[in-house]
């Protein structure tokens, strides 16, 4: 299988958040055959949302990545240079000892290839937050020797890993994430479950993430938990304790996809048609700050990748004041319809 390559480095135009927004303004909801999300959010739910209590604190440690996935939001890759920088992680250790969200959410990328993720790990984990996120794209683990002792790494800061797993068959995996990536995935939570990782009744948490491959909505996530549990506990006797249904949103690599395939509209129609206005109580971008690579301020990761960053004074983590973050109202564009479809999506799986 050809790999892809990010938007990025193909040039594209994609590649620049001004054009993926306007392609969600333009187009269906210009002409208004479809509601905006803030003219179908008003018609029942308060708009404009404000947030609630922070409760998760999600850093981004870079764009790059060692997959290139078709439907990935961030764009991420092995040509994504964008990465923290120790100063700001420094920074971001500041407010995590003063912040009073309970998780801390490290992402990417593959936050793993951050040259300080070891370094900034051992000194976030001594601050005494509740829960400790990594996710991790299993990949990783098996892609150099240097990252082959993660698992233990994990263990010895008591991480919860978060790990993608489009399917437990091979040709499903693949096609969405590239070729070997299933086989080296099953390697990955194999020793991952060899220390302790996802077996039952262990503290030691391992969640897996699964994005549909294509044009259309996740199943039910308990009926997929159980299919996925089944099936990778009697092909390869492996273990995992939840699986999270994430819908995949109209940005970056995806939105390139359904533009490609024809699909763009349709999708858009299926958005709007499962909008459920009962998950919009419970987006994430209520109760989650989203920090980019760089310290900028984000409702959420997928308002980050559209450079939405917070209505606030305070816009980056140098300025950091969590009273003033409270009062903001959040930033909405089209893409929010896919956290408000079916059961809704965040990045902790379905919400109603």
């Amino acid at each position: 299988m050809k790999q892809l390559k990010s938007l990025h480095k193909r040039e594209s135009l994609l590649a620049e958040s001004n054009k993926q927004l306007e392609i969600l303004s333009d187009g269906l909801f210009k002409s208004g055959e479809l509601p905006t999300f803030k003219e179908k959010i008003s018609e029942i739910n308060r708009f404009p949302l404000k947030p609630k209590q922070l409760e998760i604190l999600q850093i981004n440690l870079g764009y790059m990545c060692n997959q290139v996935c078709e439907h990935c939001h961030v764009d991420a890759g092995p040509d994504r240079k964008e990465i923290m920088t120790k100063e700001t992680m420094l920074q971001c250790l500041k407010i995590i000892k003063t912040t009073g969200a309970h998780t801390l959410d490290l992402t990417g990328g593959a936050p793993e290839m951050n040259p300080n993720f070891r370094w900034f790990v051992e000194k976030a984990s001594k601050v005494g937050i509740k829960d400790f996120i990594v996710r991790s794209n299993l990949t990783i683990i098996r892609a150099n020797k240097k990252y082959h002792d993660l698992p233990d790494f994990f263990k010895k800061y008591n991480v919860h890993v978060i790990s993608s797993m489009p399917h437990w068959t091979r040709g499903k995996t693949d096609k969405q994430r590239g070729s070997g990536v299933f086989d080296q995935s099953i390697s990955a939570l194999k020793s991952l479950n060899a220390i302790g990782y996802g077996m039952p009744n262990s503290n030691l948490k391992l969640d897996l993430v699964y994005n549909p491959s294509g044009a259309f909505l996740p199943s039910n996530q308990a009926s997929m938990e159980k299919d996925f549990k089944r099936a990778l506990k009697e092909d390869f006797n492996i273990h995992f304790h939840n699986l999270f249904a994430i819908t995949n949103l109209p940005i970056s690599r995806f939105l390139d996809y359904l533009i490609a395939s024809d699909n763009y509209e349709d999708y858009m129609y299926a958005l709007v048609e499962a909008y459920n206005p009962e998950a919009v109580a419970n987006v994430m971008c209520t109760n989650t700050i989203s920090v980019s690579w760089d310290g900028w301020l984000y409702d959420c990761d997928f308002n980050q990748m559209l450079d939405l960053k917070v209505a606030s004074k305070v816009q980056h983590i140098n300025d950091y004041n969590e009273t003033l973050l409270q009062n903001r109202h959040i930033i909405v564009s089209q893409h929010c319809y896919g956290c408000t479809a079916g059961a809704g999506s965040s990045c902790q799986g379905t919400l109603a």
